[in-house]
């Protein structure tokens, strides 16, 4: 009977697998189904080609690139401990695992530790070649020293490659001898198929077949599809044509359910996997599991599947929502670094014409840079653009700023050579004993010299001291000559304070002729008065200077009531004339419009009077502004006093 079913299979369905063996073509509908997965588009960079489920026949098609592009986008799972190690702790630490050549045993390792060297390392090269910027260096030539560090983990690390080169030349060799052996398999069930045998012979080579097809392992994946398909296409023919004893077909079916049960309960175990990668790679295993499993009972087939489906299903939700979530950050990155490049490029549309502030503008410019390093990456196309954005930025403006100091250099070479004439100037006239003479070419030498740009760094504070030692050879001897004058310096400063009291104690008249008069001959006896010691001079004049200003201010106040009284009355009189509203109200307006005037010129004054720096040359103008601003002031008191009696 057994013998007889054999033969029952017909001519054309044997040659349906000769045709299978020759072409590798799949059967029709199982055919189309592959056809169409394969066409289904790669999603974006950023969200990796997912995994999903069709039915339950059909395996998943995923490259390679895809499970690469997967397994670098995700955080790395480390295994050995490198938390707060250095670089060179890092590298022995490689040094160690390298000497193991199984490298697939120590790939999450190695790669942990490889993202935590690069990041230290380039954290280093980042404060290196930011130190070499802001020394006034041109980062293109710049160059980066691999430190001992460095070499050690480039040494090992190329142990590591090596060892994965060959590991992989041995794997690739392997799935060549794997594909091998399942053709093999699949030529052994086409003849099962062909077989006469009884019926229990030919079921237990059968189920001989498929233990050994499934302990052997990967084959290249261009192959497998075809291959899997292949396998089940004849599993089930083995199955129709044979016409296998219900019992076992049902025993084993019920095998494969509680397989498939085991494999649903993994793929839901991965929902609380807290690692995006591993999840993924272990659910593609899973997937796998799948295909090599056989069938189930057809009351349980859409039940179990739909489990393993759903499953699918969430995991692949919840890696859209993660990289959806990647992708929000990336963008958000992208508009932060769009920002900086702009930040950047206004640095360019201004001409800076002092070593001042082009150092600041450096300096701001590093600022943003080490904004930029703090921000993470936006995607990976549009991040290698903004980062050219961004560096064409700072790479011109540098170019501008190593134009600018190459120029800087030959005008600075040209005050030197100024500078070392009045050098020997000045030493031809420090012995000289014309005092006056001598004293007012010195004078104009350090005019001139103030006048000179900065020279070379290194020469400037040599030239300087040589100037300086040449003027205070000169005016240390002019000192030694007028030592003599002290005494009579010091009647000076007795005279000249007597006036300063007197000017303090002045009391002032009703005539204010005859008061200028008084003080007019106060100053003239001032300036006939000689020289005061030096260290009391700026002191004696300051306060002389005050003691005016104040009997000046004195006088105003003075001269302000009497002011104000005169025009009360001539308010009172225009109250008579018949045209005295029009008049009152030009009146008005005049005295607002002048107010105003003096209170904008007060305010420019103040203003002004804060840019003077503490030099004595300073001084002096300070005190001209401080007479205009309380003149300014006086004069407002008046003119607002006016206006209170126009509107009273």
């Amino acid at each position: 009977m057994e013998n007889k079913e054999l033969k029952a299979i017909d001519a054309n369905e044997k040659k349906k697998i000769v045709k299978l063996n020759q072409s590798s073509v799949l059967p029709g509908s199982i055919r189309i189904k592959v056809e169409t997965l394969m066409e289904q588009p790669v999603e974006e960079e950023v969200k990796p080609t997912e995994i999903i489920p069709q039915d339950e026949v059909l395996p998943e098609i995923v490259t390679n690139e895809e499970m690469e592009e997967a397994e670098e986008e995700e955080d790395v799972v480390e295994k050995v401990d490198i938390e707060g190690k250095t670089k060179e702790e890092l590298a022995a630490m490689l040094e160690e695992i390298v000497q193991d050549p199984d490298v697939m045993k120590e790939k999450d390792n190695v790669t942990a530790i490889r993202v935590r060297f690069m990041k230290l390392n380039k954290e280093d090269m980042d404060k290196e070649m930011e130190a070499f910027l802001e020394s006034g260096g041109d980062k293109e030539s710049y160059q980066h020293v691999m430190d001992d560090a460095e070499k050690r983990f480039n040494a090992a690390f190329g142990i590591y490659k090596a060892n994965r080169a060959r590991q992989n030349e041995l794997l690739d060799a392997q799935k060549n001898e794997n594909l091998a052996q399942k053709q093999a398999i699949l030529e052994e069930l086409k003849q099962l198929i062909a077989s006469e045998e009884t019926l229990k012979k030919t079921y237990d080579d059968f189920r001989a077949l498929q233990e050994k097809w499934k302990t052997i392992g990967q084959v290249p994946a261009t192959e497998n599809a075809n291959l899997w398909n292949t396998y089940h296409f004849l599993v089930e023919k083995f199955f129709d044509k044979v016409n296998i004893n219900r019992e076992l077909r049902d025993l084993d079916m019920k095998k494969n359910l509680d397989a498939k049960i085991v494999l649903c309960e993994k793929a839901e175990e991965l929902l609380d996997e807290k690692s995006m990668s591993k999840a993924f790679k272990s659910l593609q295993q899973l997937h796998e599991e799948w295909k090599e499993v056989g069938p189930v009972p057809q009351d349980k087939k859409d039940e179990i599947w739909e489990r393993f489906k759903a499953a699918t299903d969430k995991i692949n939700a919840i890696r859209r929502e993660h990289y959806s979530k990647i992708q929000d950050e990336q963008n958000a990155n992208l508009a932060t670094k769009t920002a900086l490049c702009e930040k950047a490029e206004e640095l360019l549309n201004e001409e800076y014409t002092s070593i001042n502030v082009w150092q600041k503008k450096s300096t701001d410019l590093s600022e943003l840079f080490k904004v930029w390093k703090t921000v993470g990456p936006a995607s990976k196309k549009q991040n290698e653009e903004i980062w050219t954005r961004f560096k064409t930025a700072m790479d011109t403006f540098f170019a501008k700023k190593k134009e600018f100091f190459a120029n800087l250099k030959d005008r600075q070479t040209e005050n030197l050579e100024r500078k070392i004439n009045l050098c020997i100037e000045a030493e031809a006239l420090q012995e000289s004993t014309e005092w006056k003479k001598a004293t007012e070419r010195f004078k104009k030498i350090q005019e001139e010299w103030k006048t000179i740009g900065p020279v070379p760094k290194r020469h400037a504070d040599k030239i300087w001291k040589r100037f300086r030692a040449a003027c205070d050879t000169f005016f240390g001897r002019k000192a030694e000559h007028f030592g003599g004058l002290k005494e009579e310096e010091a009647a000076n400063l007795t005279a000249k304070q007597a006036i300063i009291e007197a000017i303090k104690n002045f009391e002032l008249k009703p005539n204010r002729a005859e008061n200028m008069e008084a003080i007019k001959a106060l100053q003239k006896q001032w300036i006939e008065i000689g020289h005061v010691p030096i260290k009391v001079k700026d002191s004696i004049n300051s306060e002389y200077r005050k003691a005016v200003d104040a009997l000046f201010d004195k006088m105003r106040s003075n001269q302000n009531e009497i002011t104000t009284n005169e025009y009360k009355e001539m308010v009172e009189l225009m109250k008579d004339d018949p045209e005295s509203s029009d008049k009152m109200r030009r009146e008005k307006n005049n005295l607002a419009n002048r107010i105003q005037k003096l209170r904008d010129e007060i305010a420019v004054l103040e203003n002004n009077i804060g840019f003077f720096s503490n030099s004595k040359n300073s001084e002096l103008m300070r005190a001209e502004y401080e007479k205009k601003i309380n003149k300014a002031k006086n004069d407002l008191k008046v003119l607002e006093a006016k206006l209170k009696i126009v509107n009273d």
